[in-house]
């Protein structure tokens, strides 16, 4: 098959690259903004006719949360209006769309772990424009696949691995917050699942994904000095008050991932395995 990856320079979008290498059967278009701006209809339109493309993995996204509450139009260009340009050319050709969204589609007031089916209430622009978009790409395309995940890092890009462990080693004391719980989610993983759609055949509708397990900010923090071996840091728990921020975040955002995992017989690992990995990957 033929399939184009948008983001390709973010942290899911390098993994996909990484990965690809384990799937050569099929013919990869990898492209960021430089190659390609899904937010231009007609250049999206005209690539994915030309490359005749097959399945389209969006991993392009505006995901700075609190500068979204500021940058709604922008937000909600990349995060809603480029998903559906990319749906409908996917329609046009009889291709799939497989677009990733996130947790932030709820608010995060539950105390299980969220379904698919649960209802969707957006707390934040960035949440809103995220779920605009996956209405988007499920009006726009037959052959639609929805991923929502939640709090994913890699070895590549920005993220709160990476700043956790450069801010351990900078300073004698950290404050993160505990009063917020979900499931760390390794962007390989994520990527492995999107392959395993792709190999398997794709099942139209919503999926949740993450690594197993549950933890706290401050539990994972801890975690990620455990394993970056950093032993010079106390590590203290805030609460969310004492951390003021721009956007509201999910209290609560641990999702089930029954339904992704029994139709393409997918295996997940635990959040700390695949943390070990990584941090072992960011210490070589």
């Amino acid at each position: 098959m033929r399939v184009l990856v948008t983001g390709a320079n973010g942290q899911l979008g390098n993994e996909m690259q990484v990965l690809a290498k384990e799937n050569p059967q099929h013919i990869y278009f990898f492209t960021d903004v430089r190659e390609l701006d899904i937010c231009d209809e007609q250049a999206v339109r005209a690539f994915v006719t030309e490359n005749e493309i097959d399945v389209i993995v969006n991993c392009a996204a505006y995901t700075a949360v609190d500068n979204a509450e500021d940058n709604r139009e922008l937000c909600d260009k990349l995060n809603h209006v480029a998903p559906g340009y990319l749906a409908r050319a996917a329609q046009s050709r009889g291709a799939a769309i497989i677009q990733v969204s996130t947790d932030y589609v709820f608010d995060g007031t539950a105390h299980i772990p969220y379904n698919e089916d649960e209802p969707t209430c957006p707390a934040s622009v960035y949440g809103f424009t995220k779920l605009a978009g996956e209405q988007a790409v499920a009006e726009g395309c037959e052959k639609a696949v929805i991923i929502r995940t939640a709090w994913l890092y890699s070895i590549y890009g920005n993220n709160f691995v990476k700043t956790m462990m450069r801010l351990g080693r900078e300073r004698d004391n950290l404050g993160v917050v505990f009063d917020q719980v979900g499931t760390p989610t390794y962007a390989n993983d994520l990527a492995s699942a999107i392959y395993a759609i792709i190999n398997k055949g794709v099942v139209p509708g919503i999926y949740h994904f993450s690594d197993e397990g549950v933890c706290s900010w401050y539990d994972f923090t801890k975690a990620i000095h455990r394993l970056a071996c950093i032993v010079t840091c106390k590590v203290r728990p805030l609460h969310t008050a004492d951390y003021p921020a721009k956007a509201p975040r999910p209290a609560y955002s641990v999702l089930d991932k029954t339904k992704i995992k029994t139709t393409f017989d997918i295996e997940i690992p635990h959040w700390e395995e695949s943390l070990a990995r990584c941090v072992a990957l960011l210490n070589d």
